[in-house]
């Protein structure tokens, strides 16, 4: 069987068009009727990854191509799923890099390749939308040429398949001016270039578990390749975890295989296989589920510690309880601890009261992305400003520090250069990428970076990209001055009145509109200046029976600034909360009295 089965796992930076590649690959080995109606990026089955245009959790598809059965992974791109990535590469022997024509190689190309090579896996690169019209796909080739020497890859790595293509035209072409047909030198490449699984014959059942997911009807799934053996439904297993230490036993209720996008139930599994199983209740990732007689663990990849963490409570706001229905900090907990069963990646602590509760992860998207489902489904919270996760490495306080990259146009370099030196940002390299664009790479701390996003887009027109990728950790790099203006904040409960907010846009940039709720402690704009201003918004004009010529005129406001979930988070101080419910995201101070807010200022200076 092994010899008619391939396990690839297709890597990339974020946006570089894997998921897209992957509805191609599906259309055309066969898998749909000619006029069955096809969702785009079928992979993305979340309601957050339609939305946001990104893969958030890895997921396996397999599909039949001229006998032979081929299992494909499709796993995130973006650097806080990253330990996703490292990990699904277990179950895969071979992957496919692919890489954008027009950017290159990105600092997620370089992580995720990086785990490629170091477990011995062969890439077949692929040189994606080289029908951009900014495209430069033989300079390309160089630079992820380049990248494979100083990742330290072995000839035999270095020798890799080049192909063209554009997954979302479906096709692609061993040379640039081959005919653009179809995507079948690739699946042929596949047959060719990958090595059926390594089996060894004899062993009893293991299976490294590399993917954990909960189903309403099967309770605990989790998701990996056989590495030995055989395994039938309802035969008795164990899990060990990395020390070789016996978590629990159970039996196997379920064993599925994937085909296409769906979970299919099968009797029997073999070496070899990505299968899904259900049954066990304390196993999680990077445990190995075996055969009672086993007792060495499978290999596997510790889960990376998390560098950045919020403190999640109950809403105290004014407005509490009006839109969402699960309120309670009990209520919370619970979803809490059921989410970092299932997320490896999230770290859950409490207080002693247990009416707050921290939550690491390795980024403000990772965090923002577990808020925002909780939001959808019915709960209301109130989130702090996110803060990283110091540690003690050899008697030195040391923080992490994050490789950034940075795309700009050449007039607005300097600027930024002299933003992140004052985030304590140090440059390792700065050149021209041609078309008047020049790329600048910093290692900075997280710390530095919280909140940055926002005023690089401002600093840049809206042109600038920027990449982040977790480095590593280094010794404290001091004070970060926080240069952000102060906050508008609203004196009264009610409802903001457009003649009010007409009069207060001089001061500053309003983040409501006409009619928006409001109440006192709320943060409503920000203020031209660096101090906290209380404002009145729920003022409305005079009326009196005297008429002035130019007094009624048409009040025009500006648009209100909108902010994302993740954008207010990084945006608030420590002073400040973020409240978020069903329908609406409201800035807030932490004390709304300002009597209270002035004794707690004077309690904090004199410590």
């Amino acid at each position: 069987m092994s010899r008619k089965l391939r396990n690839i796992a297709i890597i990339a930076h974020v946006d570089h068009g894997k998921t897209t590649l992957i509805d191609s690959i599906m259309k055309q080995s066969g898998m749909f009727r000619a006029n069955q109606a096809v969702a785009e990026r079928l992979m993305d089955s979340g309601d957050l990854e339609k939305e946001r245009g990104i893969t958030i959790l890895a997921k396996p598809t397999s599909i039949d191509w001229e006998g032979t059965r081929i299992n494909i992974i499709d796993t995130p791109g973006h650097a806080d799923f990253g330990g996703e990535v490292e990990r699904v590469l277990h179950m895969a022997d071979g992957v496919i890099l692919l890489t954008d024509a027009a950017e290159g190689p990105m600092p997620q190309t370089k992580f995720v390749l990086g785990k490629a090579l170091a477990q011995g896996l062969k890439p077949i690169v692929i040189i994606n939308k080289v029908d951009r019209p900014d495209g430069r796909p033989e300079e390309v080739i160089d630079e992820v040429f380049d990248l494979f020497v100083s990742l330290d890859a072995n000839d035999e790595q270095l020798d890799f398949p080049i192909l063209y293509a554009s997954g979302r035209d479906g096709w692609c072409t061993r040379e640039l001016d081959d005919p653009r047909e179809n995507l079948k030198p690739l699946l042929d490449l596949v047959l060719n270039h990958v090595p059926s699984p390594n089996v060894e014959e004899g062993k009893p059942f293991a299976m490294l578990a590399t993917l954990l997911d909960s189903d309403p009807f099967l309770g605990r799934c989790l998701t990996g390749r056989v590495l030995h053996g055989k395994a039938k439904v309802n035969e008795t297993v164990k899990a060990l975890n990395l020390d070789g230490e016996k978590i629990e036993s159970g039996r196997l209720t379920k064993l599925l295989k994937f085909e296409g996008t769906e979970r299919v139930p099968v009797d029997e599994v073999e070496a070899g296989d990505i299968i899904c199983i259900a049954g066990l209740t304390e196993a999680s990732v990077s445990d190995t589920i075996c055969a009672p007689e086993v007792e060495q663990p499978l290999k596997s990849t510790p889960i990376d510690p998390p560098t950045m963490a919020v403190t999640i409570s109950v809403n105290d706001s004014p407005y509490a309880g009006k839109e969402g229905k699960k309120v309670t900090s009990t209520m919370i907990r619970e979803r809490l601890l059921a989410e970092a069963e299932v997320n490896v990646a999230i770290t859950f602590r409490e207080n002693d009261n247990k009416d707050s509760f921290e939550i690491g992860g390795r980024g403000e998207l990772q965090l923002g992305v577990l808020i925002e489902t909780m939001r959808r489904e019915g709960f209301e919270l109130t989130v702090s400003r996110p803060k990283v996760l110091f540690q003690n490495i050899d008697g030195q306080r040391s923080e992490p520090i994050e490789e950034v990259i940075i795309d700009v146009d050449e007039e607005y370099a300097s600027s930024v250069v002299d933003a992140m030196n004052r985030r304590k940002g140090e440059m390792q390299d700065m050149r021209s990428s041609g078309a008047g664009k020049t790329r600048i790479t910093f290692q900075a701390p997280s710390r530095g970076l919280i909140g940055y996003q926002s005023r690089f887009l401002t600093q840049t027109r809206g042109t600038g990209v920027m990449n982040r990728l977790f480095h590593s950790y280094a010794p404290y790099k001091g004070e970060v001055p926080q240069r952000r203006n102060g906050a508008l904040i609203s004196t009264d409960q009610g409802t903001a009145v457009a003649y009010a907010l007409f009069n207060l846009q001089d001061r500053g940039t309003m983040f409501i509109g006409h009619q928006s709720p409001v109440y006192q402690g709320m943060i409503i704009g920000e203020n031209s200046r660096d101090q906290d201003l209380e404002v009145n918004v729920l003022k409305g004009k005079k009326l009196t029976n005297v008429r002035a010529s130019g007094t009624d005129d048409a009040v025009t406001l500006t648009p209100p600034r909108n902010m994302s979930l993740e954008e207010m988070m990084a945006y608030i101080n420590d002073d400040e909360l973020l409240e978020v419910t069903p329908q609406s995201l409201r800035l807030r101070k932490k004390y709304l009295c300002p009597h209270e807010r002035k004794r707690m200022s004077k309690v904090q200076e004199a410590c």
